[in-house]
């Protein structure tokens, strides 16, 4: 397990448009009650807030885990990113496993997904990328909606019209993933641009949580906890609560405000 970054309650950008943006955010993870080691790792230094779940066994999968993280978190300290970097930090993370200690013949491997600050055609917007089956919601005007789509033989049965998203969820192969980091493969993220808007609340986290908590249930507390560590602590909590049956990482983003480079401020 490897955490780069940890909780902010107000922090200030401001991006090469000159539009100013205002974040809060808080990061909390578990091993859960059935694992011994946590392989989930994390990021949460802007410009980037990413998850990490690791693959391939004890070590092989800390590592890989450890590896992408640590590859993202060196754009840390930057205004914004786009999706070139994120590319050549999940290319260098799979360098970096290859050489790794605790690697398997198979090789090693782990899901990310995450949430990138940068700016298209000028206004600020959310990159949003994912491996794998951990995810990134999104909570605006108190509906939430699943911005990923998983890399999961259950996902392409529930595409396919096979069986229901409700199926899906006890599917003897819900734990197969169809594309990971690592294993010697290229990396295949998937982007999506999303525009940033005052008031909105993204959550990034592994399947550890969405294993143990319905939509309704991820909505329930990202609602009823208006400060972002209260919110990431009570899905945590929440999630052991349920059986805790595997790691469990959350970071929760609120979008405080956002300014643009000749407008009044707007504010949650």
């Amino acid at each position: 397990m490897t955490q780069i970054g940890n909780g902010n309650p107000r922090y200030g950008v401001t991006l090469p448009s000159g539009a100013e943006v205002r974040l809060a955010w808080a990061a909390v993870t578990h091993t859960g009650l059935r694992r011994e080691v946590n392989e989930d790792s994390f990021v949460a230094q802007p410009p980037i807030f990413a998850v990490a779940d690791g693959m391939g066994g004890h070590a092989a999968g800390d590592f890989a885990s450890a590896a992408v993280v640590t590859r993202l978190a060196e754009h840390g300290g930057r205004v914004s990113i786009g999706t070139a970097e994120i590319d050549d930090a999940l290319e260098r993370a799979v360098a970096d496993m290859g050489r790794g200690k605790g690697v398997t013949d198979e090789g090693s491997g782990t899901t990310v997904t995450g949430i990138a600050l940068s700016e298209v055609s000028g206004e600020p917007a959310w990159i949003v990328f994912n491996i794998g089956d951990s995810r990134v919601y999104r909570v605006v005007g108190g509906v939430l909606e699943q911005l990923t789509v998983d890399h999961s033989v259950v996902q392409e049965l529930v595409d396919a019209g096979q069986i229901t998203r409700e199926e899906a969820d006890t599917h003897p192969h819900s734990n197969v993933i169809t594309r990971a980091v690592g294993f010697h493969e290229p990396p295949l993220p998937d982007y999506r641009a999303i525009a940033i808007e005052p008031g909105m609340r993204l959550l990034v986290c592994s399947d550890g949580l969405t294993k143990e908590l319905t939509p309704y249930g991820i909505r329930h507390f990202l609602l009823s906890n208006p400060k972002a560590e209260r919110a990431a602590r009570a899905l945590v909590d929440a999630a052991l609560g349920n059986g805790g049956r595997d790691n469990v990482t959350v970071v929760v983003v609120d979008v405080i405000a956002v300014q643009g480079p000749q407008s009044e401020a707007s504010e949650s």
